[in-house]
């Protein structure tokens, strides 16, 4: 009885339930759109933010105190301590090892370069721009500048990986060769003051061509950038640097990252692990690196989480104000349905029916509409998931059935949320009055 007499009810008024099931439809497709944004907006965020550049640094942790200006090294060539090239490839290994998408080191060499025609003073850096590396494991991965520092620009190509090539800053090539383009030019680069190699001096001067010049927006600018080997050929420190840049898909920061790892307990402890906090991963890379020191580079790392958490704010506030308004929809349609149906109502309970009985007739219908409304909802929200997708991070979000029954709960919840005022009066209505027409 009580299904026939739901049935019935669910028929009636055709047009009042279809403007149920549409405000039902338009709030779980917002919902739906912006819990699967939401979902993959972190990923897609933090992969954005790499063209920010690098966002940890590792360096020596037996290092002297470091003397750099926009990010050059300015101590002299036999201070602070080294890392070995060959060890570069154990990033790969780490728990997040899939979250490392970048690394390029750096050996920053005060040297002295001349043209034939004038000399000065300047720091040469060695790095790579694409680069080859050995992973343990037998595999390799190619990664440099070109993915830690993406800004930069260079006009001209880039230098060879293994020759005597370089690119010049662009500040510094305006000194160097004020009226001429420095790209072809050939400069040499004298010996190094204070090498501890005497291998350094035997291979000055190095004879270098430019094949491009740097725009970085940096202390770059005034430097001369040449392979790694290169640099370290007339340092004198073969196989070893100084920094190491490395960008990695991290977990915006929160009071939990910012704890003291010693002092957490075991169970704490895997969480912050497991979890790729930009700390946790410096810990790692220290754990394959010993010896090291891995710091985040705060004024990147900080901004990704600004941004991150204000658009998930955002996201979640847009979610929760389709919600409201699918409610007040229901409470309207449904208000408007008890209202018309108030004989009806005075009728079964003049006939014995409780308050728990009449509501539950109008709830069930309520949660019938709220299935239809929420499986149209989910579908449209879909289609709405990837056009927001494409428009935004130019990928369509990524289907999640897992959110179908989410939705469904909700639009249930809604349904029931936006219908108790109603009932709440339809208890209050007294059968005689409205019997006797009152």
């Amino acid at each position: 009885m009580f299904a026939r007499l739901v049935g019935e009810s669910f028929i009636r008024s055709p047009r009042r339930k279809l403007l149920a099931v549409a405000a039902l439809t338009v709030g779980m497709a917002v919902a739906t759109a912006t819990l699967s944004v939401a979902l993959d907006v972190g990923d897609r965020l933090a992969r954005e933010f790499r063209s920010l550049g690098a966002n940890l640094l590792v360096t020596p942790q037996s290092d002297t105190l470091p003397l750099q200006i926009g990010g050059v090294d300015y101590r002299p060539v036999d201070e602070g301590g080294y890392l070995q090239e060959s060890d570069i490839g154990k990033l790969k290994t780490i728990f997040w090892r899939h979250n490392i998408i970048g690394f390029t080191p750096f050996l920053d060499v005060p040297s002295r370069i001349s043209d034939g025609k004038t000399s000065m003073d300047v720091t040469v850096i060695g790095t790579w721009y694409q680069h080859s590396v050995a992973v343990p494991g037998s595999t390799t991965f190619v990664t440099g500048a070109a993915i830690t520092h993406p800004w930069w620009k260079v006009q001209g190509a880039w230098f060879a990986e293994g020759s005597n090539e370089c690119v010049i800053g662009e500040a510094l090539a305006a000194r160097l060769f004020p009226a001429d383009s420095a790209i072809g030019r050939k400069i040499e680069l004298n010996a190094v003051q204070g090498a501890r190699d005497s291998a350094a001096v035997k291979n000055s001067p190095v004879s270098l061509l430019v094949t491009g010049v740097l725009s970085s927006g940096d202390a770059e600018d005034d430097a001369i950038l040449v392979p790694l080997a290169v640099a370290q050929g007339i340092s004198g420190h073969a196989g070893q640097y100084r920094r190491l840049f490395v960008s990695a898909l991290t977990k915006p920061e929160d009071s939990f990252s910012q704890r003291d790892p010693t002092r957490m307990t075991p169970a704490e402890y895997d969480r912050w692990y497991c979890s790729p906090y930009i700390s946790s991963i410096g810990r790692q890379i220290q754990q394959v690196l010993p010896g090291t020191e891995g710091r985040p580079i705060r004024r990147v790392a900080e901004t990704e989480g600004r941004v991150l958490s204000r658009v998930s704010t955002l996201l979640w506030l847009v979610t929760l104000a389709g919600l409201l308004a699918a409610a007040l929809a229901i409470a309207a349609t449904s208000a408007a349905s008890i209202l018309e149906r108030r004989v009806e109502v005075g009728l079964m309970k003049a006939l014995g029916a409780t308050n728990l009985a009449v509501g539950g007739i109008f709830l069930a219908e309520q949660v019938l509409l709220a299935i239809t409304g929420g499986a149209a909802g989910f579908l449209l929200g879909t289609a709405l998931a990837r056009v927001l997708g494409e428009s935004i991070f130019g990928i369509p979000a990524t289907l999640r059935m897992v959110l179908l029954p989410i939705i469904l709960a909700l639009a249930v919840l809604v349904a029931i949320v936006g219908s108790m005022v109603p009932l709440r009066r339809a208890a209050l209505l007294e059968p005689a009055p409205i019997l006797r027409g009152e």
